[in-house]
């Protein structure tokens, strides 16, 4: 049997229940009798309405099933006095029950899937102690996992049960193969500019106990992830900040209200056109230089720009303009910068992790723990090159002189979220990921044209990615995007910038299967592409 065909999921659905309460009879009556046949071929377990069940889904059957439940008392209370006495103290206690599996899917993944699901619903609920009634016949696969039996056998007959218990990181210790491996769910491909998908190590780390932001051992931690983001941006320091990638160029336009002179803003997309608006938020003085939408930047008009206004001390774009797919020329606008003086800063949110960013002598730039990085949404950075001091003019949790006075940690932090993002960090072959993105996105980007789709960034001006596709009049982009959802494809058409101009997007800033992308471009090749499919489009994009 298919892997691919299985799905991991809590039980929700009444269509579900009743699969559960037959499966619950065929295991626990007539396999293992432990109960009376009620006299119909179902057992509606006597904790139902508090059990939560954890499930395996084969299509529209139910393949396999667990149960947990934190409620006391358990019904191993019930079998075994004095319970909490066989128990390590201090510990957050679950049940785990109705382990069953169908015996047609007894040596695929199912009992590998919930077991990891029940790993992951108890680090989500705060649980590190499972008690069980396991069955005699399984010892040694519960054993195995690294449960520990206590007391006498509990049961009668050929239904004889041992109390064990398993705590969070025996299991974690003894079951590396399982939370190794992802779990073979089915689930839609996301080609979204974020939140991106996760990696399982990256996912690991996130759900491991959280740490006082206060330790040293958070310390040294956030110091290390500090480091990594410098290295691969080649910035001299940064500062993270518990919060999107909205609040670091929040940030930076609080830095740029403590400056004197003037600035410039130059836009060609939505994302230029926000940074207008944090400026004006803040009261800045500035000059704009607006230009179409997927209009490349002209290095040569923003210099005579700068030399017709003189008091310019400062120039704010963005890097990746998102919303159209651009990548702005970051190194003619570094030496642009360093000839007339003028303090560059950046929007990198989307460009970091995807492109080459390379941010010495930038003034300031904003980055984000999602997209390109592809760790969790909600840290942000702000990359700098000079030494920043704290400003009484300044909201506290905005003021970055504040953080670099502080080691970075001016004010709570989530050890989790740094543990992610480090995570993600440390994975990955940098180089190889950038060139791969850039090989990938090139063929694609040759692939939807043969098609005959609208690409609104030049290949020359691309960010490798993100492909902003304009559709054409005729065809509504909400629904193609609402079309692709249920083909199992991800893509981003519900932000108002992009539903406003009839565009959708195809990003690769997380994992993702290669054979989905190119399902993917099959799909919109056979459902959507303006003119017939033809030999040129036949490419296969995971090279």
């Amino acid at each position: 049997m298919s892997t691919r065909t299985l799905q991991f999921k809590v039980a929700t659905e009444d269509w579900e229940f009743e699969q559960i309460h037959q499966l619950n009879y065929r295991t626990f009556v007539e396999e293992i009798p432990q109960h009376q046949s009620p006299g119909r071929p179902r057992l509606v377990d006597k904790f139902h309405d508090e059990n939560t069940y954890l499930i395996c889904l084969c299509g529209d059957r139910v393949a396999g099933m667990i149960a947990a439940r934190g409620r006391r008392p358990f019904s191993l209370d019930q079998k075994l006095p004095n319970l909490d006495s066989y128990l390590p103290p201090g510990r957050r206690i679950c049940e785990i029950r109705l382990l069953s599996v169908e015996k047609a899917f007894r040596n695929t993944q199912v009992f590998r899937g919930l077991a990891a699901l029940m790993w992951q619903y108890g680090l989500e609920h705060g649980y590190d102690l499972g008690v069980i009634s396991g069955t005699t016949r399984q010892q040694r696969l519960y054993r195995h996992l690294g449960f520990i039996p206590f007391g006498p056998q509990v049961g009668t007959g050929d239904a004889m049960f041992q109390p064990m218990y398993l705590t969070l990181e025996n299991f974690e210790k003894q079951a590396q193969e399982i939370l190794l491996e992802p779990m073979p769910v089915r689930k839609a491909a996301s080609f979204l500019p974020g939140p991106v998908a996760i990696a399982d190590p990256v996912r690991r780390a996130f759900e491991r106990p959280p740490e006082s932001h206060r330790s040293d051992y958070f310390l040294a931690e956030f110091q290390r992830i500090r480091r990594r983001v410098c290295q691969l941006t080649r910035a001299r320091d940064v500062q993270i900040l518990l919060g999107s990638g909205t609040l670091a160029n929040d940030a930076v336009g609080a830095q740029l209200s403590l400056e004197k002179q003037p600035g410039l803003i130059v836009s060609n997309g939505e994302f230029g056109d926000r940074l207008i608006d944090h400026a004006t938020r803040f009261g800045l003085t500035f000059d704009t230089l607006r230009l179409r939408w997927g209009e490349p930047f002209n290095i040569l008009a923003i210099e005579r720009f700068l030399a017709h206004a003189p008091t310019i001390g400062w120039l704010w774009c963005a890097h990746s303009e998102t919303s159209t797919g651009m990548l702005n020329p970051l190194s003619a606008l570094q030496s642009l910068c360093a000839r007339t003086q003028v303090k560059l800063c950046l929007d990198c949110i989307s460009s970091i992790g995807l492109a080459p960013v390379n941010l010495e002598g930038i003034y300031l730039a904003s980055g984000a723990s999602g997209k390109g990085l592809a760790g969790y949404p909600g840290l942000c950075m702000v990359f700098h090159n000079h030494a920043i001091a704290p400003s009484l003019r300044l909201p506290r949790y905005l003021d970055l002189g504040w953080y670099a006075a502080h080691q970075g940690i001016a004010f709570t932090h989530s050890s989790n979220l740094v543990k992610a993002l480090d995570a993600a960090v440390r994975q990955t072959d940098w180089p190889k990921k950038l060139a791969g993105v850039a090989a990938v996105s090139a063929r694609l980007r040759s692939r939807l044209r043969s098609m005959g789709f609208n690409l609104v960034a030049s290949d020359a001006d691309a960010t490798p990615g993100v492909l902003t596709i304009a559709l054409p009049p005729g065809q509504d982009s909400a629904q193609l995007g609402r079309d692709l959802h249920e083909a199992g494809f991800l893509l981003s058409f519900n932000s108002d910038y992009l539903r406003n101009r009839n565009w959708i997007q195809i990003c690769l800033m997380g994992a993702y299967p290669p054979d989905k992308l190119d399902a993917l471009t099959d799909w919109l090749a056979q459902n959507a592409a303006p003119r017939p499919r033809n030999s040129s489009a036949q490419i296969t994009l995971a090279g």
